[in-house]
């Protein structure tokens, strides 16, 4: 069966995801029912009524039937997910605990819990609460140590040039032009999720031209937003009145038409071909015998061996990782960015020698 692309199916989400192709999904973004277990009407101070969250597709008899509910679906989009693929699901206090747990039960493996700080939330009216100012995205991968795409370096621009924190502010609700409406002027939908977050999202962790799923797909975000960014995507959605309102929505953006390489902002180290130590060794780039400084480090330094391997002055011999995990007392060590060659009286990194090499043979091609 072919994937369908770009398209919003209309069904259950569940039965939807067990028709289509295993492994065939690069990121799923699910903003399932929150199960907020509204009681009553909600009224403001002036006793206006608060336009909340009861639709009936949010209502569950237990909470024994929504955790049933969320296996059913969680298990459904990990048979979908290809093995270097994740999933984001956002919720509130009311299920975000029992989908995580629910999660970690199938095998997902959790990357991160992203805090969506709300910059104008609902006030707690009756005053018995604090505001309800956040919401809660677990992002995880199939299974414990699998790759997974993530653009650390396209998210540091969002953050003056710093590491993106996991609590994301200045992201508002849907207002304004892009909140949806219905005939009468109303919300269209009442969870309408804004484009900026979805935004993030996807940049974070998807590259051009990956397939992004949304089994619950409401207003359609995540199909505006991935068609922004040059992705594909796939909505799953039950309820005709949203998929009409989704359709006209996606099908009003008109992206930017640059090749994909424009929207590619994966490290370019990443992205690079792959150079080992020994090619630097053979093309004469390092000479056997130099000496390498860790960090610069005048006092921990390795001699560099013909193999390939080079031998630090307290005898450990291996690759420039192994060694530099060697002085890290077992950390996590990427020895190009470690250590460092002395050359015309300067300390180059041998990352900058890896660079050259590949400049050198990119001209020679």
């Amino acid at each position: 069966m072919d994937l369908p692309l770009n398209q919003i199916i209309v069904g259950d989400s569940i039965e939807v995801l067990n028709s289509l192709p295993e492994k065939s999904i690069d990121l799923i973004f699910a903003d399932p029912p929150y199960n907020l277990q509204l009681q009553n009407e909600l009224h403001r101070p002036n006793m206006t009524k608060v336009d909340a969250v009861n639709d009936k597709w949010d209502q569950f008899d237990s909470f024994a039937a929504y955790d049933k509910f969320s296996e059913e679906w969680l298990s459904a989009c990990k048979r979908v997910l290809k093995p270097n693929g994740t999933i984001w699901v956002i919720g509130s206090y009311h299920n975000i605990f029992r989908v995580g747990t629910i999660m970690q039960n199938l095998g997902y493996w959790i990357l991160n819990d992203v805090l969506w700080i709300k910059t104008n939330p609902m006030p707690n009216f009756r005053g018995v609460r604090f505001t309800n100012a956040h919401e809660t995205l677990i992002w995880a991968s199939t299974k414990k140590g699998a790759k997974y795409t993530f653009n650390h370096q396209a998210m540091k621009g969002f953050n003056d040039d710093k590491q993106m924190r996991s609590d994301w502010w200045l992201l508002s609700l849907a207002t304004g032009a892009e909140r949806l409406k219905d005939g009468n002027g109303k919300k269209a939908h009442s969870t309408q999720k804004p484009e900026a977050l979805l935004y993030r999202v996807i940049l974070s962790s998807t590259n051009p031209g990956d397939v992004v799923l949304d089994p619950f797909m409401g207003s359609g975000t995540t199909g505006a937003v991935a068609k922004r960014l040059h992705r594909k995507w796939i909505g799953i959605e039950r309820e005709e009145k949203y998929v009409s309102l989704a359709k006209q929505r996606i099908d009003a953006i008109q992206p930017e038409l640059f090749d994909n390489e424009i929207f590619d902002v994966r490290s370019k180290k990443k992205t690079a071909p792959r150079v080992a130590f020994s090619e630097l060794l053979e093309n004469g780039y390092i000479q056997p015998g130099k000496t390498l400084h860790f960090r610069k480090d005048k006092n921990r330094t390795a001699i560099v061996k013909p193999n390939a391997k080079i031998v630090t002055l307290d005898g450990f011999e291996g690759s420039i990782h192994q060694a530099g995990r060697h002085f890290m007392n077992g950390s996590p060590c990427n020895g190009w960015d470690h250590w460092y060659l002395k050359e015309n009286g300067q300390m180059l990194n041998l990352d900058v020698i890896r660079e050259r090499y590949r400049v050198d043979n990119k001209n020679n091609d």
